[in-house]
């Protein structure tokens, strides 16, 4: 037990998220979506940035009218994945704040990879950690991967200044095994979604309709799936096509889309485990967190042999829990 209080700061271009842990428990957890005009499918990076500075100030206020405990570390995000050259802007409002915070405070500031964030935090969901290599997958509004996870050696650094990992992961070595080939699962519903007049992200929304919706159509094609990987923009111009001529059973069609990518992602989730010898996968992303998903296609891959594991839905879309976690182990555990 360290007994250190992790501030994490994570902005990715859907949510602004600030979270304060303590030896492995969630103190505070604040997460605030970024506004997105009616009809539209997403933000350009300086409107998420824009968002994410105008925020800030205001969750951290709200974070001292429930926490007056002493922060001793920051971490944040500051790219979305932990290989060289990865960048996105909006990940420049957390950061910045983060070494401020830091430097203010004389307190450590750690930086790591949005994706490691997301594999932290569904870890965390568990009792006992992976042991050797294990599968995860990140299927989130703007990623779909599949991903080789090697564990690395890390002992505690006790920093006492600024970590500087130069795009490497401090726990891991992550391999790209599979996914998509073109957009996201997270970007078909979304799509589909406004194309119906909902707001984005629609994922949520859509997800309700599906497990309420008592029958289901066939409508559409079957996504292809090869070598763990997908197409996804011709299913994606398909439910489209289809939106326009539907006069009735929308939720049945509904159904049919989330019956439609379950089944693809069964079919990606076995053919990764073929390729890796690896059948104990952790799931991560908004995408994950959607129950009609989560009840498809458990038993179905347990049948195959494959361990599948989900935390709840909280832990598995965007947050800065998972990012407050690792600066805690990087530093300290």
């Amino acid at each position: 037990m360290t007994d250190k209080h992790v501030l994490g700061i994570d902005t990715s271009n859907y949510k602004t998220s600030i979270a304060v842990v303590k030896d492995g428990e969630t103190l505070v957890d604040i997460r605030r979506f970024l506004k997105v005009r009616e009809g539209e499918r997403g933000l350009r990076q300086s409107e998420a940035l824009f968002q994410h500075v105008q925020n800030l100030p205001d969750m951290f206020a709200e974070l001292r009218e429930v926490f007056s405990g002493k922060i001793d570390a920051v971490a944040y995000s500051t790219r979305p994945r932990s290989v060289e050259g990865s960048y996105m802007p909006c990940f420049t409002a957390g950061s910045g704040q983060a070494v401020s915070i830091a430097s203010a405070l004389d307190v450590p500031a750690v930086g790591f990879s949005h994706q490691e964030g997301h594999i932290e935090a569904v870890l965390s969901a568990f009792a006992e950690r992976p042991e050797g290599d294990f599968a995860a997958c990140h299927f989130s509004g703007g990623t779909c991967e599949l991903l080789k996870v090697t564990q690395k050696k890390h002992e505690a650094s006790g920093a006492s200044s600024f970590a500087n990992l130069n795009g490497e992961s401090a726990f891991w070595d992550i391999e790209i095994t599979g996914g998509t080939k073109d957009i996201s699962y997270g970007q078909v519903l979304d799509r589909a979604g406004v194309a119906m007049g909902m707001s984005f992200p629609c994922g949520q929304e859509l997800d309700l309709i599906a497990i309420e919706a008592e029958n289901c159509t066939d409508d559409l094609t079957r996504i292809n799936v090869q070598d763990a990987y997908v197409h996804l923009s011709g299913f994606d111009t398909q439910i489209r096509n289809t939106l326009h001529i539907i006069q009735n059973g929308m939720f049945s069609f509904i159904r049919e889309v989330f019956e439609k990518m379950s089944d693809s992602i069964i079919l990606m989730l076995v053919q990764n485990a073929e390729k890796t010898g690896i059948n104990r996968i952790y799931m991560s992303g908004g995408v994950s967190s959607s129950r009609f998903i989560r009840e498809y296609i458990t038993g179905r891959l347990a049948e195959k042999g494959i361990k599948v594991f989900f935390a709840d839905a909280g832990l598995s879309s965007d947050n800065a829990v998972g990012t407050a976690l690792l600066g805690n182990r990087y530093l300290w555990d």
